[in-house]
């Protein structure tokens, strides 16, 4: 699932919506594009946007194969959190 689809199933500030296994699948992503491109000491654009996509892959196959052995999906409609605990806090 892309960024811009995730963001349209969960709605409003992605990172408030996740769960903790969304949020370790993402974290793992973006470390894993730090990694590379510091390891391959990586310049330009185009070949950092490549790297991106590479770690991308990583957190993606990362994903796929624990929904495989639990047999459920990270990402569901039914994780979405409908008020955000900002909100329930401003109401108290």
């Amino acid at each position: 699932m892309t960024p811009n689809e995730y963001k349209n199933l969960k709605h409003e500030n992605l990172r408030n919506h996740m769960t903790d296994l969304e949020l370790i699948f993402s974290m793992l992503g973006e470390r894993a594009t730090t990694e590379i491109t510091q390891t391959q000491d990586t310049r330009g654009l185009d070949n950092l946007k490549n790297d991106a996509k590479e770690a991308g892959k990583i957190a993606e196959d990362a994903k796929k194969a624990l929904e495989v052995k639990t047999k459920k999906k990270v990402s569901t409609k039914e994780n979405y959190i409908y008020e955000s605990e900002t909100k329930k806090r401003i109401k108290k």
